[in-house]
């Protein structure tokens, strides 16, 4: 049976040379009986297919946040948390989630800090985009969901708070994956090249006061900024971005993307709540979950040669794919490729 897409389907028809103002009226009268009769009989498995195909939208309370997050296949045996990055939101795996979701897996994709329906509980909580605190974010979304660990999967920031978590608690997740990301690439005191100090010129541009007034006057433009330039021209559409930036109308998003981008080279404090975690993760910790590190040949921001050579920072599975290409966003350009990676991965390891 070929799946028929919808917003977060499997695929999608279509049907070219095809006018709807051309068809009469006995024609739809015909489409909706026969439509109508396949569901009645077939009920059972639209039902099933439906909840692999399309995201059910809901929200768990956590220490300091009510985190919003899109469910499939909540049937699944098998867990798996999908973690967005920056500037992107939980729709970046519409096109990944149900290929796992056919395969049996229960998927989550919760929206990060800042972002989408997430908030949090309480006014004075600091507004903290430190990297620390989206791992404990992640630790606590999967422990009050009480999930046995889940794979846990995440692109660019999402990558980040996967490998922070892990660090936090070892054993919490049975396989990781990092999208366009290497471990361990933002420590203030790591070595930087000139080339990727211009790929992160939108990081200093933050740190200063006209940075931060031009980003708040047109926050959507800036994002489209790194939409258009961190990946090979034509992979994304108008409406598309439009739909993705929704989530940015979040009244905390440019609170939390100016802290992150700051504080983590040393242009802003971090949040004293979250200075035990810190501790935890000095030095970068080895990590024995298996990791799967999977990055676009053309990622125009994190060059691909940032995420080579971390093998020493793995004591268990390790592979990484690169993909010929892609840009920035694997899981937006490439879904099918990634899909096949996780799932190969989850399996052999």
């Amino acid at each position: 049976m070929r799946p028929v897409g919808r917003e977060e389907g499997l695929n999608s028809i279509r049907i070219k040379n095809f006018t709807l103002q051309t068809l009469e009226p006995r024609f739809f009268a015909k489409l909706e009986w026969n439509t109508n009769r396949i569901r009645r009989r077939f009920g059972g498995l639209f039902t099933h297919l439906s909840g692999m195909t399309l995201a059910e939208k809901k929200q768990i309370r956590v220490s300091r946040l009510d985190i919003d997050y899109l469910e499939w296949n909540p049937a699944g045996a098998r867990s798996v948390v999908l973690l967005h990055g920056w500037p992107d939101s939980a729709r970046t795996w519409q096109q990944v989630a149900p290929l796992l979701a056919a395969q049996g897996f229960r998927v989550l994709a919760p929206s990060l800090r800042g972002f989408g329906g997430t908030r949090f509980l309480d006014s004075s909580t600091p507004r903290s985009g430190e990297l620390v605190a989206l791992g404990r974010d992640l630790l606590d979304f999967v422990q009050t969901l009480k999930l046995q660990r889940p794979a846990l999967v995440g692109h660019d920031w999402g990558a980040r708070a996967v490998a922070n978590a892990a660090g936090l608690m070892p054993g919490l997740a049975s396989h990781l994956a990092m999208l366009s990301v290497g471990y361990g690439t933002n420590d203030p005191s790591q070595p930087m090249p000139f080339g990727q100090a211009r790929n992160y010129w939108y990081h200093w541009f933050m740190a200063t006061s006209l940075g931060e007034k031009t980003v708040r006057a047109d926050p959507r433009g800036f994002a489209r900024t790194m939409w258009e330039t961190w990946s090979p021209p034509g992979w994304f559409d108008d409406a598309e971005f439009d739909a993705t930036a929704a989530a940015f109308d979040n009244p905390d998003w440019l609170d939390v993307t100016l802290h992150s981008y700051r504080h983590r080279w040393g242009h802003a404090s971090g949040d004293p709540h979250y200075a035990s975690d810190i501790a935890a993760l000095q030095p970068l910790p080895v990590i024995a979950t298996p990791m799967l590190v999977i990055h676009g040949a053309e990622d125009a921001v994190n060059p691909v040669d940032s995420s080579a050579g971390k093998e020493r920072w793995f004591s268990g599975a390790y592979r990484r794919v690169v993909l010929d290409g892609v840009g920035h966003f694997p899981q937006r350009e490439a879904a099918e490729s990634v899909a096949t990676e996780l799932l190969a991965f989850f399996g052999k390891h």
